[in-house]
């Protein structure tokens, strides 16, 4: 048996008619930048996340800059950010000129680590950007505590969290803003590149969509050094379609993570993910932990069954973070992340038979060991 990580000329296959008809809407209506397409997309999808303003964008990492654009971070201000997250976050707090301040995981969950964030906090301080990694939002309550002590903006990186709930909030409404990428792997995902911001902070919306969109106000009428970073009409008509299936795409990778639990509990090499209190998790990627990770990939992959790794080398370790002079050392408990981490198929297109064979696969490697 194949086992692919994702395959997504499945999800495109189940609703085809309609995503057929989304393109062709769009490409009758003659409106190929911004206009009615992407407005009813951030109005739909503002409703979505119980928040009062939603802001398309070019990509997920635009999201996260054009947030810290919004709130006047820049050069000379601090940002604390996960040690363990993909490099984008990091990139964002780069791309404004800000430092980045690395804060270690809490282990079980992966997200940062709320009991560490305090000491990381200088006068330069100006926001907190905890990201709601594989699925699972942040410890937030801590978080928004300390943010208020020490009054820091919060900057939610939302780009795994489609769907994702906190003590029955979406993102966005516990923070200043938070960032989405609907990068096609995700589970709300375009077609191509594309993302968006949401806030319910009416002035932070609007000076985000001048933002977006060349610095203008009104046309020809350049108030500030913008970007070009709108979300497309057809990505948005795209996302219209999908966002109507997300609920129940979220709730097939639930039963999966479900079924991987229960079938692989009790394997003591294996450390399954943790689920925290108070959280629905939307589990953008189901990660187990193991010493013996690439041995494990190499039998599965025999097997015919592929995984991946989120995410092999740690910003701090990257060539193009050299120049902040971390080591080997530096965040113990993020590179024993990246050391022991897999992210097993949880595509929510996956058969059972799928499934199962994957759990037998883990079972005859340890077994025979």
């Amino acid at each position: 048996m194949k086992v692919p990580f994702l395959d997504l000329s499945k999800q495109y296959t189940s609703i085809s008619s309609e995503i057929d008809n989304a393109y062709s809407r769009v490409i009758n209506s003659g409106w190929y930048i911004l206009g009615e397409e992407v407005e009813t997309f951030e109005k739909e999808f503002a409703e979505y996340n119980k928040v009062d303003h939603c802001i398309g964008v070019g990509n997920g990492l635009e999201a996260l800059q054009l947030i810290l654009m919004g709130l006047d971070i820049g050069r000379g201000d601090e940002v604390i950010v996960p040690a363990n997250t993909y490099i984008a976050t990091w990139l964002a707090i780069s791309y404004v000129g800000a430092k980045i301040i690395p804060v270690e995981p809490d282990i079980s969950t992966f997200n940062i680590d709320p009991l560490l964030i305090e000491k990381a906090i200088t006068e330069r301080t100006r926001a907190i950007l905890p990201v709601h990694l594989y699925g699972q939002y942040s410890e937030m309550d801590q978080i928004i505590s300390i943010a208020k002590k020490y009054n820091l903006a919060i900057i939610e990186d939302a780009a795994q969290n489609h769907g994702g709930l906190y003590r029955g909030n979406f993102s966005g409404a516990l923070s200043n803003a938070a960032a989405f990428s609907f990068y096609p792997t995700k589970n709300l995902g375009a077609f191509g590149d594309a993302g968006a911001i949401v806030t319910n902070d009416e002035l932070l919306a609007k000076k985000l969509k001048i933002l977006r969109n060349y610095g203008l106000e009104k046309k020809y009428q350049n108030i500030v050094k913008g970007h070009n970073s709108r979300l497309d009409p057809l990505q948005a008509a795209f996302l219209r379609v999908k966002l109507s299936y997300l609920e129940e795409w979220n709730q097939k990778r639930n039963r999966i993570a479900s079924f991987y639990v229960d079938k692989l509990k009790g394997y003591d090499p294996i450390i399954l993910p943790s689920v925290s209190e108070n959280v629905k998790h939307v589990w953008h990627q189901f990660v187990i932990r193991c010493k013996e990770r690439d041995e494990l990939i190499g039998h599965l992959k025999n097997d015919g069954i592929d995984t991946m790794i989120h995410y092999p080398i740690p910003p701090h370790l990257s060539q193009a973070y050299e120049d902040l002079g971390y080591k080997v050392g530096d965040f113990p408990i993020t590179e024993e992340l990246a050391k022991t981490m897999i992210s097993l198929p949880i595509d929510p297109f996956l058969t059972e038979d799928e499934i199962q064979y994957v759990c037998e696969s883990i079972h005859s490697f340890y077994n025979s060991k």
